[in-house]
């Protein structure tokens, strides 16, 4: 008997609630990003959380804004919609006739070419790249693919409360500038100084994400985001509890980033930070259910028919590698000191404004792309290593 050896979903088969959550999250994460490049329009200027404080009264705005709906909680929602992903391919491979031996190699192909382009766009645009983070992520937890629900689960709690617990390493509350690896001043620096900064993050990463990839692993096992309407009860309790926490959570950091507080003493830092942290995987994967829920009644519709907004959001989901490298390209142009040097000029507004407008650059590329019929160009990379 002839095995069928399935290559990637056609866009036009293609769920919308994912690919939705995907394209508008990179809003997010552009937001989340571009504020760590700033070091303040002011000599001397105190950095905490990623933001230069003592700001206007818009900076410390946007600076709440920010650290209540967006740092902390875009990023789980990408390490979710991940592991979903990876049991989605999984699944179909397995259905297909695939041995499991034959599966894992699939996805060790896509880890590869994942840590591949991270690093390369981790030395040469932005040292911050997840992509090489998420391809040792899928390296390591390869093997979670063939857990039973309990152990998912099991080990996505005690991953969660090992978050939670108090550290005085939390990014959310830290006092560091950008480095020399981050900002560096010539491009002989950039290649001496970014390896170890790439490695690190691409090692050291996955901890804080292993947790809402297994969450995704065992909810793709489920289809969840597929089946809203079988799921209904358990994606909009996820939603209206994940986003409540995620508010609620926050709002010690959001605080006394925007100056409404005082900054507290050391001991209650360790404590607020990984509140923040943890408070961030419930929201995002509360924005993935409520994305998902919002999206399904559109789910019928043609495209063409959803409206040219979503169509174009969701191409932008589907082609969400591309879209996050762009956004890459546009922070090293910006901020890198031999190049357009304004991490000393931006304000926190100004930085902003450029995030969204870098992610509706990318919506724009994205939905030319898809009016021609064409996937990303690094989209089409990843299938060609993952499926040969």
């Amino acid at each position: 008997m002839s095995i069928t050896r399935e290559g990637p979903v056609a866009l036009s088969a293609r769920v919308l609630g994912p690919d939705l959550a995907r394209g508008g999250m990179l809003l997010f994460i552009a937001l989340a990003n571009s504020h760590y490049f700033l070091t303040g329009t002011s000599a001397g200027a105190t950095i905490r959380g990623g933001f230069p404080m003592a700001g206007s009264a818009l900076d410390s705005a946007v600076t709440w804004v920010i650290a209540t709906f967006v740092d902390g909680r875009a990023f789980p929602m990408f390490g979710f919609l991940f592991g979903y992903g990876v049991a989605h391919i999984a699944r179909r491979r397995a259905a297909s006739g695939a041995t499991a031996r034959e599966v894992r190699g699939l996805l060790r192909r896509r880890a590869a070419v994942l840590i591949a382009v991270g690093v390369v766009d981790g030395l040469l645009f932005y040292v911050g790249d997840i992509l090489a983070m998420y391809g040792v992520l899928l390296l390591v937890g390869v093997f979670a693919v063939r857990w039973s629900d309990r152990w998912l689960l099991a080990v996505a709690g005690l991953l969660f409360v090992l978050t939670a617990l108090p550290s005085a390493s939390s990014s959310s509350v830290g006092t560091d500038p950008p480095d020399v690896a981050m900002l560096p001043p010539d491009l002989a620096t950039q290649l001496a100084e970014r390896p170890a900064a790439v490695a690190v993050v691409a090692l050291l990463g996955p901890i804080g994400f292993a947790c809402p990839y297994l969450l995704g692993l065992w909810a793709g096992r489920r289809r969840v985001l597929e089946q809203p309407e079988r799921y209904r009860r358990l994606l909009t309790t996820v939603a209206a509890v994940g986003i409540t926490v995620a508010v609620a959570g926050a709002q010690p950091v959001a605080l006394m980033l925007a100056g409404v507080t005082p900054v507290p003493s050391a001991d209650v830092l360790t404590l607020i930070g990984p509140l923040h942290d943890a408070a961030g995987v419930a929201g995002g994967l509360g924005y993935a259910a409520l994305i998902t829920l919002a999206a399904r009644p559109l789910e019928g519709l043609v495209e063409g028919r959803r409206g040219r907004l979503i169509d174009a959001v969701a191409a932008t989901g589907q082609r969400s590698m591309t879209c996050y490298l762009l956004q890459s390209v546009v922070w090293a142009t910006v901020f890198t000191p031999y190049l357009l040097d304004l991490a000393g000029t931006l304000s926190v507004a100004a930085t902003a404004l450029l995030a969204v407008a870098t992610w509706v650059a990318s919506v724009v590329v994205a939905d030319a792309l898809a009016r021609r019929g064409r996937r990303g160009p690094f989209e089409v990379l990843v299938r060609r290593v993952t499926y040969r």
